[in-house]
């Protein structure tokens, strides 16, 4: 797996528990990700 590979999962990922939670900000906090890690890569 390439690097843009595992971070498309790791976005897709957040993606998914956002939806879940309906909270992007809550959602990044669980995982460890700023809100910037969706739009900076």
């Amino acid at each position: 797996m390439t690097t843009s590979e595992k971070v498309i999962k790791n976005k897709l990922g957040l993606l998914k528990l956002s939806q879940q939670l309906e909270n992007v900000s809550r959602a990044c906090k669980i995982m460890g990700y700023s809100r910037g890690f969706l739009i900076d890569n």
